[in-house]
């Protein structure tokens, strides 16, 4: 079989649905892949500065690793823009949605919010609150927004630092999104909870 025969999902078999499971199990290992090719894309974008929108995220990245953070802050910095192409309006809930399945919800939220956090160092300067961040001031992982903004974002656009390569992290990203640590609840429904 190369193709379902179905032409709505109801009318689907078994055997079919055992097919399409296959080509997905195989369509979700290559997301690393996808991931590294849609980073090289950040080459060319975010016009007017200094650097690309990818030299942007492996500064950020590089910053990261060398601080000590965990694998999991790491990988969060150098995707926290990868939505900003496609979702310039919402490049912060994008990078979120996507690394959801693989990080801890403290990071989820900091990646999520993150946009309204970065207004701080610029907001003010075209008419904007620079203070909109104060909207989260009780949530527990507030700090920690800023100090992601502060330390691996707002201070990732200089042409002169010393960045590792995409390369480098090559091996990091096909690691870490190998497999969700969190249970998709779309996978639960079709399957039940993984063990």
């Amino acid at each position: 079989m190369d193709k379902v025969n179905f032409t709505r999902m109801e009318n689907g078999t078994a055997e079919e649905y055992a097919f399409l499971d296959q080509l997905e199990e195989q369509f979700k290992a290559d997301l690393p892949e996808r991931l590294i090719e849609r980073l090289k894309s950040l080459n060319s974008s975010l016009s007017g500065y200094q650097i690309s929108r990818l030299e942007h995220s492996l500064q950020g990245a590089t910053r990261a690793h060398r601080a000590g953070e965990n694998m999991e802050m790491v990988m969060a910095v150098l995707f926290h823009d990868i939505g900003d192409e496609l979702a310039p309006y919402s490049h912060s809930e994008m990078a979120a949605a996507l690394l959801r399945p693989f990080v801890s919800e403290k990071t989820y939220w900091i990646v999520k919010h993150h946009g309204v956090f970065q207004m701080y160092y610029f907001a003010h300067h075209s008419g904007g609150d620079r203070n909109v961040r104060e909207l989260f001031s009780e949530n527990p992982w507030y700090q920690d927004a800023i100090n992601f903004c502060h330390e691996y974002d707002q201070n990732c656009f200089d042409p002169d630092y010393d960045s590792e390569s995409l390369d480098f992290f090559i091996p990091m990203i096909n690691n870490f999104f190998a497999k969700p640590k969190a249970d998709d609840p779309e996978e639960v429904a079709r399957y039940g909870k993984r063990t």
